[in-house]
């Protein structure tokens, strides 16, 4: 008899696309000839609170109006929101586009205190067109209402996250647990109305959660509460994120009161292994897998099979999740920045793990991290037209830890190939090889946005993390990105064991300089947190680190309390490091004094006022590696020939005619270059699949003629250099 899975994601991630987990399984098991169906349980919980019905019933469940003058007002206003609630979220569901023209008008969304911050904004309004304008007051009208249900109805709502409090650090598995002991609220309610429609309609023998933050824990486990009470004998496993990265040292056998498996890293084999125990009882084999046996939590991983391949895993499956009902919000007015919650995205990986793997603040010791391994060019393209027919979305997020360099080239040039119209952006390493040219190539291919990790703006720190770049690059490369239209944000992180107050706040005036110069769109500030998986927390006593809480825990065990040599508290530079940044993305107060974002005293910057634009003045070598290949991406020139007379002297002049989108380049050399020229265009096109390096044209070129390097930094050569011949 077939086996069929349940593959859910709780409550809650995103509001504008899925989670990508459970479709990467669903792909995967089709490979394996299983049946499964999936849901994103989040979003369709959110539809149902934000609609005419869920708001009916919220507010019911306060019967007099509240305390909080701000929750008070949207309790009278109660009738405006139920009667606008259903239109605005058709409207940001792109279903009713022509609800933007009152959305604007002053007097149709009911406002309470998230619009008290739009006179600051009313600038952006200036370049926002209408439909971003009504969406991000939509926005700030559903964080209205998301400010009622934390005060008066479930202090742990959040549209991202639901009672992240609670896994969180959570050492023992205590407060979770006594949490689940207590009724469930409005939010559990409507949560488990939709858990028990999915198990109704898909009839499954497993039901697997991919929990990939702690946002997600209590959901999944309230979940898996209601399955264990009411269909006993339906396996429940657990994976993903969370428990990839917490709970590798499990011990707390009440945790197996709700599932019966937790599986840890990559998930393709360890479920195909539980599928295999679910059809024949004498299977019994685990990958990765922690169980209760003779009352006691055991660790299994008896399996001999060898993980699939990112080659065989198959292409992410969207189907059976609602793609449609998705919603658009804009939270922040930054164009780089909303990217994560407007439109909905696709969701792929280049490759497995970090091709760099050595940041001391990072988990390069677990296997998301550590195994790497690239797809192939050619089969990422496959399955980039596979989900462009499956969901009709063409915009995809590659989510790698960090996108390589030489595949993003070789991804972006099979793109151009097959003529492939896609919108997409990754995360990176701010790599000195991410050239001008290389950032013209990828922005050809679609790509609009790249986010990397700056993380601290100093050169020692960077040393110390094992960065592998230096602030100077790192301006480089951002320029590169900015100039070629494609917008960039960093990570940035204070708090890093031995960073001085100095430091942080040198750091800051980098990031200043680097958002006052236009090369960062945008950013955002993480306090440094050190983990048991990370070489800071393997080796602490190397870093000037001594760890505080020694015991493990037998819950989650990952966040590691800690203190250094220099005891600065840092929590509070929080407040100010992140409001500065929130101006600085909006283009002002670049002229303010550091001092003016913090109040207590720091010391006076040591950078100068100039620093990032003197590195960026900074000469670059004009050498050519002989390996780099040479591509031509412009269209086919148009050539005409005359003769050029001079003292009695004629010689034949060739004259090339190119039209790009937006201009035409002429360039003009004598007959017998141009020919040849001619000729290699044609040869380094990019629909040629077999590349051509600069010593191949350069040993080819010199059969012929003299001084290659002569030609190639000519003013012709160069002129063809800013429309599409590249060096890559």
């Amino acid at each position: 008899m077939d086996t069929k899975l349940l593959l859910l994601t709780p409550p809650f991630t995103q509001l504008n696309t899925p989670y990508p987990a459970t479709a990467y399984l669903k792909g995967f098991l089709n490979t394996i000839n299983i049946t499964s169906f999936q849901a994103d349980l989040g979003i369709e919980v959110i539809l149902k609170l934000f609609s005419k019905e869920g708001l009916k019933g919220l507010f019911n469940e306060v019967k007099t109006a509240p305390d909080d003058e701000n929750s008070s007002r949207i309790w009278y206003l109660q009738i405006e929101y139920i009667q606008t609630i259903d239109a605005v979220i058709a409207f940001l569901q792109g279903k009713n586009p022509t609800l933007a023209l009152q959305i604007c008008q002053d007097d149709f969304l009911p406002e309470a205190s998230r619009f008290s911050a739009l006179e600051d904004l009313d600038w952006a309004f200036g370049t926002m067109g209408l439909q971003d304008k009504a969406k991000h007051l939509a926005t700030l009208y559903l964080e209205d209402i998301s400010d009622f249900i934390i005060d008066c109805i479930d202090d742990n709502f959040g549209f991202s996250r639901y009672a992240e409090r609670l896994g969180r650090s959570a050492a023992t598995f205590d407060e979770l647990y006594a949490a689940l002991h207590q009724t469930p609220t409005y939010i559990d309610n409507i949560t488990i109305s939709v858990l028990a429609n999915k198990i109704a309609h898909s009839q499954p023998d497993l039901v697997c959660f991919s929990v990939p933050f702690p946002g997600n824990l209590y959901s999944a486990f309230r979940c898996a509460q209601y399955i264990k009470q009411h269909f006993p004998n339906l396996k429940v496993a657990m994976g993903g994120g969370f428990p990839n990265t917490e709970l590798r040292s499990l011990s707390d056998k009440r945790v197996f009161d709700f599932f019966d498996y937790i599986t840890l890293d990559d998930g393709e084999l360890p479920i195909a292994e539980l599928v295999n125990n679910i059809k024949n009882e004498e299977h019994q084999k685990y990958k990765r897998t922690f169980l209760l046996e003779n009352g006691a939590v055991v660790y299994k991983n008896n399996s001999e099979k060898k993980d699939y391949k990112q080659s065989q895993v198959g292409t992410p499956d969207y189907r059976n999740l609602v793609l449609d009902t998705y919603i658009s919000v804009i939270e922040l007015v930054n164009p780089m920045h909303r990217m994560w919650s407007d439109g909905r995205w696709n969701k792929l990986t280049l490759a497995h793990g970090c091709y760099w793997g050595k940041c001391t603040f990072c988990d390069v010791s677990l296997d998301y991290i550590k195994l790497y391994e690239p797809v192939a060019a050619q089969l990422i393209c496959d399955r980039i037209e596979q989900l462009i027919e499956q969901t009709g979305q063409n915009g995809f997020h590659f989510v790698d830890e960090a996108a390589p360099p030489a595949l993003m080239r070789e991804v972006a040039l099979e793109i151009l190939r097959r003529k492939l119209v896609v919108t997409w952006w990754t995360n990176i390493r701010f790599e000195k090889s991410f050239t001008e040219d290389l950032c013209h190539l990828l922005k050809l291919s679609g790509c609009v946005a790249v986010s990397g990790g700056l993380e601290v703006a100093s050169d020692r720190l960077l040393k110390l993390i094992d960065k592998g770049v230096t602030v100077a690059q790192v301006a480089k490369v951002t320029r590169n990105f900015t100039h070629s239209g494609i917008l960039v944000h960093a990570y940035l992180m204070y708090g890093y064991p031995t960073q001085t107050i100095q430091e942080t706040i040198d750091s800051l005036e980098m990031v200043r300089q680097l958002f006052e110069l236009g090369i960062l769109q945008s950013g955002f500030w993480h306090q440094f947190a050190l983990t048991v998986h990370s070489p800071v927390g393997l080796e602490p006593a190397s870093f000037g680190v001594k760890i505080t809480n020694k015991n493990v825990g037998t819950f989650a065990n990952n966040d590691v309390e800690f203190t250094d040599k220099t005891n600065i508290d840092h929590d509070k530079f929080s407040f100010g490091l992140k409001k500065s940044l929130f101006n600085y993305m909006h283009g002002v107060c670049f002229d303010f004094p550091l001092q003016d974002w913090f109040d207590f005293k720091i010391p006076k910057t040591t950078i100068p006022k100039n620093y990032i634009s003197n590195l960026l003045e900074e000469n670059e070598e004009l050498k050519i590696k002989s390996s780099s290949k040479i591509i031509w991406i412009g269209g086919k020139p148009i050539i005409k020939y005359y003769t050029k007379s001079k003292k009695g002297k004629t010689w034949e002049i060739l004259a090339l005619k190119l039209h790009s989108k937006t201009e035409i380049c002429e360039v003009e050399m004598p007959k017998n270059e141009g020919d040849w020229l001619v000729s290699t265009l044609d040869k380094i096109a990019v629909k040629n699949k077999k590349t051509v390096t600069f010593q191949e044209l350069k040993d080819n070129f010199e059969s012929d003629f003299e001084n290659f390097e002569l030609f190639w930094f000519s003013k012709p050569v160069l002129k063809l250099r800013t429309v599409g011949l590249l060096v890559l």
